[in-house]
């Protein structure tokens, strides 16, 4: 059973967990920008580039397994500093790169490092989506507010992260971007540490065993399948479709105009991260979820899925019509994804309200990692297939590919 000995103010409790994971996310989307956009100057091809955050998602499905487990075992507190301290050993180890090793070593050392922070990321996500379930209050939505607002302040973080590393990248260098993000993470670590209140809950008796980890609700089952096409939908354009096709349209292939490319590029992805967080936030309010029942959430979760799968596939088209790039294609392309972003940003909120609302308190964490494992196959998926699809059909085929993969998770939302 839980030890429900929750903190005495569970309000300060969610301010201490929330402020741990904002200020991670922060490190994270800056270290994606930073790797991303330092490596493609570099020569990468998408496909290469893409390996370099197969391991960071391939951690991910593990990690959530474990994660939970060792929630259930330690507590969350324990998950969330182990989240933390792993990225700033991982920010530290990226320093030590050398340009003079060969493209494999490099590739190979990057890809190790982008998996600890991986684990890293899962460890803290599953941590305080979890600490949200003991902390809500159920009355009223209480739930879906918290959650939501928890998970769209953390995407507008990140997304503010994105412009972080962009910035950093071109203003200070590679290195002196990961010491700095390595110190300021530290500090966050430290007072975390300090001001986290006492008994946050999430600890199991000690004899729960590893086997535990399947879920015997069929709905967790098919929310999981349906969250990791979402989020295959996402990443299989986000990850390297836009940021290189962008960079490519962008950049006239001087120093100057490669540094112009990197502030436009993270500007957009932090834009859309920030905005797609702001709709997450505001999703109870949008779907007026107050006082609705929980089965009247889930119908508008079945509407909401496939109201994505249009989205991607036209925006294809236009690709296709178009031919080569010209500033017209540019801007319906950054209007049309803003329009995905909303759509999936109601799709994402609600995902996050009903594995809470669906999950046994006694086993959350078990649940939630479980979840969040087919979240991390999802990226994992989307990641390999957004280099691939660049590489083999550049935009178009990254777009199409979207647009089949949100069909697959509006099949999986409508057995809900």
């Amino acid at each position: 059973m839980l030890r429900q000995a929750a903190p005495a103010n569970p309000l300060r409790a969610y301010a201490a967990v929330t402020a741990a994971y904002w200020a991670f996310m922060l490190s994270d989307g800056a270290l994606r920008m930073l790797v991303l956009l330092h490596f493609n100057a570099l020569g990468f091809t998408p496909v290469q580039l893409a390996w370099l955050f197969l391991l960071y998602e391939l951690a991910g499905i593990a990690t959530n397994l474990a994660a939970g487990w060792l929630a259930a075992r330690f507590g969350l507190a324990a998950t969330l500093y182990g989240g933390l301290g792993l990225q700033i050993a991982a920010l530290l180890a990226l320093t030590r790169l050398d340009p003079g090793w060969s493209l494999a070593a490099s590739v190979a050392f990057v890809m190790a490092v982008q998996g600890a922070s991986g684990v890293a990321k899962d460890l803290a996500k599953m941590s305080s989506k979890s600490a949200v379930k003991l902390l809500a209050p159920a009355a009223d939505g209480g739930l879906f507010r918290w959650v939501a607002l928890l998970t769209g302040s953390k995407n507008a973080v990140k997304g503010l992260g994105f412009f972080l590393g962009a910035a950093l990248l071109a203003l200070a260098g590679f290195e002196a971007a990961l010491w700095a993000m390595a110190a300021v993470l530290a500090v966050i670590l430290a007072a975390v540490i300090l001001f986290l209140p006492a008994g946050l809950p999430g600890r199991i008796k000690a004899s729960e065993s590893w086997s535990g980890w399947r879920s015997k609700d069929a709905r967790i089952n098919r929310l999981s399948l349906a969250r990791m096409f979402l989020f295959g939908a996402r990443d299989v354009w986000f990850v390297v479709g836009i940021p290189v096709y962008f960079q490519a349209v962008l950049s006239d292939g001087t120093a100057e105009g490669r540094r112009e490319a990197f502030f436009i590029v993270g500007g957009f992805m932090a834009v859309w991260i920030i905005a797609y967080g702001l709709v997450q936030a505001l999703a109870p309010r949008i779907l007026k979820a107050a006082g609705r029942l929980e089965r009247e959430i889930v119908r508008k979760a079945v509407v909401w899925a496939g109201l994505l799968v249009p989205v991607p596939l036209v925006l294809a088209a236009m690709v296709w019509l178009a031919g080569d790039p010209a500033p017209w294609l540019t801007l319906l392309l950054v209007a049309g994804l803003l329009v995905f972003g909303f759509v999936f940003a109601i799709n994402s909120s609600v995902h996050s309200y009903l594995i809470l609302a669906f999950g046994d308190a006694r086993r959350i964490t078990r649940d939630v990692g479980f979840y969040y494992m087919a979240n991390a196959a999802g990226r994992l998926i989307g990641t390999l297939l957004s280099g691939v699809s660049y590489q083999l059909g550049g935009l178009g085929l990254c777009l199409a590919t979207a647009g089949l993969m949100a069909l697959f998770s509006w099949l999986a939302a409508r057995r809900l």
